[in-house]
């Protein structure tokens, strides 16, 4: 299908991304796969390549161009070359942290952070949720207390993408006793005392890239490290989560088009009964029905990308956007894993490895169960 998004300097940039997947990422996958975390070396290497930061000023070494088609053409190569787990430092750092920084960023913070966050020397993380806290946020019990020119942090977050390696932490703390009002954000440096890393959790899939748990013991966290007014963290969350929800709906889409493929191929070579599998109608149909399912999503999310650098990305959008296609992207793997029988719970095979990772999805940036009821609301239901 054709696309009109994209300009001929979103293709020139694509051209470099697939380049830098395939000299800097796909040769150490299976590596870091094993590993459980990528070398921060790749993450440096994707700075130097202007990989990062696209969206910071000029005279911080950013692209100083906001247009996120360029982050989803990186969405996009990283998902469809199998390695997305080594590739999602890449694309949390640049969709879904450096928003904050841009938006609530001081003068002084911008100087001193934002080199960084180009260059590669400063790998970002997000923490939100908590062991008794995932999509309301209003439970979040990771306590900031002011002290002086301080405040001083106890708690502990889980299912931190970046965690292991991420140099600066956003995270989301309480400031006051209101719910949602007595929320606040603060940005915790590697090496900060009483700031301890957990072990990198052992997940399904995605075993490229670091999950840990985070543990703040009376962190003396200065207050020129908050983002924004105190007490402003719930609305600042809900502006930027519309374009967490969209770069993943992005990958999903990218995630379901390579997944396809990779069944379409084995159907096209693999023989049963006198025949290739793909000229059984069942199968025939089958795979028919996907291909419609994926050029759905593909037509919606571009719609959508269109809207969001237009600015008028709704929060109900991006949520449509997120549960559909994820939802979209497992029907596909789950009938690829049965399309190749046997071989399809076999490792070796790509399409497990898609299937597995491919699980997350409907799960983090809000749950598919959350996506609907923000729709609902939206409604007014």
């Amino acid at each position: 299908m054709h696309r009109t998004i994209f300009d001929p300097d979103h293709q020139i940039f694509r051209a470099s991304v697939e380049h830098f997947i395939a000299t800097e990422i796909a040769p150490s996958h299976a590596r870091w796969t094993a590993d459980g975390k990528v070398d921060k070396a790749m993450f440096h290497a994707a700075g130097e390549q202007g990989l990062l930061g696209m969206a910071i000023p000029e005279q911080y070494g950013g692209g100083g161009n906001d247009d996120f088609r360029y982050n989803a053409v990186i969405d996009e190569v990283v998902t469809a070359s199998g390695a997305s787990a080594s590739g999602l430092c890449i694309t949390l750092h640049n969709d879904i942290c450096i928003p904050y920084f841009l938006s609530y960023c001081t003068v002084e913070q911008q100087a001193r952070w934002f080199p960084g966050l180009v260059s590669g020397d400063l790998m970002t993380a997000i923490a939100m949720t908590e062991p008794g806290t995932g999509s309301d946020l209003a439970g979040i019990a990771t306590s900031a207390v002011a002290d002086g020119d301080s405040y001083i942090v106890n708690g502990s977050k889980t299912f931190v993408t970046n965690g292991i390696n991420a140099d600066l932490v956003i995270i989301v703390v309480r400031t006051g006793p209101d719910p949602h009002g007595g929320l606040s954000l603060l940005v915790v440096e590697d090496g900060m005392g009483g700031f301890e890393r957990g072990r990198n959790l052992d997940k399904m899939g995605m075993h490229a890239q670091d999950t840990a748990e985070l543990f703040f013991t009376d962190v003396r966290v200065p207050v020129d490290n908050r983002l924004g007014p105190e007490g402003a963290g719930f609305a600042q969350l809900v502006a930027n989560l519309p374009q967490e929800r969209l770069s993943i709906a992005v990958g999903a889409v990218a995630a379901a088009e390579a997944a396809l493929a990779i069944t379409i191929a084995y159907a096209k070579e693999r023989t049963a009964f006198g025949r290739p599998i793909g000229r059984f109608q069942h199968n025939r149909f089958a795979l028919a029905e996907l291909k419609t399912e994926v050029d759905i999503g593909r037509v919606f999310v571009d719609r959508l990308i269109e809207e969001h650098v237009g600015g008028r990305l709704t929060i109900e959008q991006a949520a449509e956007a997120k549960w559909w296609t994820t939802e979209m992207l497992l029907r596909v793997v789950d009938a690829g894993v049965q399309m190749h029988g046997g071989y399809g719970y076999m490792m070796e095979y790509p399409i497990a490895q898609a299937y597995l990772d491919a699980r997350l999805q409907t799960i983090y940036g809000g749950t598919t169960e959350i996506m609907k009821e923000i729709i609902g609301r939206g409604l007014g239901l």
